[in-house]
């Protein structure tokens, strides 16, 4: 199938979807004129010139700039807001001749774990539609999900790819902080986001990666990692696996987890670890002040005077309330109490993740492990417009966001499904680890 047939498949479901009045809100913009892009990328592919990506279908979280569409956030704020440029990302994409399809919906300004706080209506999980498909790159991973196209963009602060990958039964990775250049990114908290592929499998997960992978003289914070090898992720390692000795309510969503990783290490022969986290009972705890004062700090600029609304005049509840947090800790007598210490709690948490997987880059230490396997998300999806409490949202993030204060690489893999809503596994290595991570999870994978 050429890419220009391939398309207009896609472009046929998506808007069959939406006629038939079960629409899953993926998308905010449809690029209709990919499909001139694509006789250009099937010509290449024919005359033996196409790079990486050609033939594959991307998708694009609505706070990643591509240049001439609306990176708008799911926001009101920044609803007519016009990229004027592409994101590095983006950039390293259409050179090696992916298409994008459009921009996906999220949660409003990132500000959510559930994909119900856009501006412009919730995202539906195409595994279940009366069931959040996670957030905040809800329409990434829905939109892969529900094969409206090959493979997505996200970005991840707390969770918020591999939260989606889990709900809607893909794969979603966080690279290591630095790993991928976030210029371009309207990001959410500048010391914890980072943008990360989505997509059916790791093969093609790891693809999508090794292409935006790397340093950006544009992006301060990024550095140059090691280049992934995708001849070999296929190939199995030797490990030494961790598992958290950390207690979820749901145990059939543990029951599922452990089997996977009994199997996995019955039939490669894996080492099995139980480990003790002393500090990660407090990540909630420390990423929520660190992202309440990072947001408001950033958000500042929209003051509705250069470009958009002000934000405090047409943003949804999930944002106002992360703006007053972030306004008040930001106070001199909230600063140095709660901004510093939920740093010093960050560092704790860093150094912790360090110690367990001290020695593991190359091989694995006596007593260190190679990777720490848990549960994704340790909750099933709830009801769209179902009320829970605050807390009980913000748990959602207890697994995933002690990486992103740690830094570490993370990729969430289908596990399963409870009552067919599926369930993710989540592999966690050490910074710029993504190599050994995705043979692991590839390993998983393929049982």
């Amino acid at each position: 199938m050429t890419t220009f047939e391939k398309l207009k498949l896609y472009l046929n479901d998506i808007d069959r979807n939406d006629q038939v009045g079960n629409k899953i809100n993926a998308f905010l913009k449809i690029n209709r004129g990919a499909l001139r892009y694509a006789q250009l990328i099937d010509d290449k592919i024919k005359k033996g010139q196409a790079g990486r990506l050609a033939g594959q279908i991307i998708a694009v979280k609505a706070n990643i700039n591509v240049k001439g569409f609306n990176a708008s956030c799911a926001s009101k704020t920044l609803e007519n807001y016009k990229a004027p440029y592409d994101a590095t990302v983006i950039k390293k994409i259409k050179d090696e001749d992916g298409l994008i399809i459009g921009m996906t919906n999220m949660d409003e300004f990132a500000c959510g774990s559930s994909g119900e706080t856009s501006a412009f209506g919730p995202t539906k999980n195409p595994q279940s539609l009366d069931l959040i498909p996670g957030g905040s790159s809800s329409g990434s991973a829905a939109a892969v999900s529900a094969r409206f196209c090959d493979m997505a963009l996200g970005s991840d602060t707390g969770g918020s790819i591999r939260n989606p990958a889990s709900h809607c039964g893909v794969v979603g990775i966080k690279p290591s902080y630095g790993s991928v250049s976030r210029y371009g990114l309207i990001d959410l908290s500048m010391s914890l986001d980072q943008i990360g592929p989505i997509a059916k499998t790791v093969q093609e997960a790891a693809l999508l990666l090794d292409v935006i992978i790397g340093k950006d003289k544009d992006d301060s914070i990024s550095v140059e990692s090691q280049k992934l090898d995708l001849k070999k992720i296929d190939e199995v390692p030797k490990v030494v696996v961790g598992v958290l000795d950390f207690k979820i309510k749901d145990q059939k969503i543990q029951k599922l987890i452990d089997d996977k990783i009994k199997s996995a290490s019955k039939k490669y022969g894996w080492k099995i670890k139980k480990i003790k986290m002393n500090y990660i009972d407090l990540a909630v705890e420390t990423y929520y002040p660190l992202n309440y004062v990072e947001f408001f700090s950033a958000t500042r600029r929209f003051d509705g005077r250069r470009y958009g609304k002000k934000i405090e005049n047409v943003a949804g509840p999930e944002v106002l309330r992360r703006l007053l947090g972030g306004s008040e800790i930001s106070k001199a007598e909230y600063y140095g109490r709660y901004y510093h210490l939920a740093l010093k709690a960050k560092k704790l948490i860093e150094d912790e993740f360090s110690k367990a997987f001290k020695g593991t880059r190359g091989r694995t230490s006596e007593g260190g492990i190679d990777c720490i396997i848990s549960p994704t998300v340790p909750r099933l999806p709830h009801k769209i417009g179902e009320k829970i409490s605050v807390q009980d949202m913000y748990g959602y993030d207890v697994l995933t966001s002690p990486q992103n204060l740690a830094g570490n690489c993370a990729i969430s893999i289908p596990a399963g499904g409870i009552k067919g809503i599926p369930v993710g596994l989540q592999i966690v290595c050490d910074n710029f680890q993504e190599q050994k991570m995705l043979q692991i999870a590839r390993a998983i994978e393929k049982i």
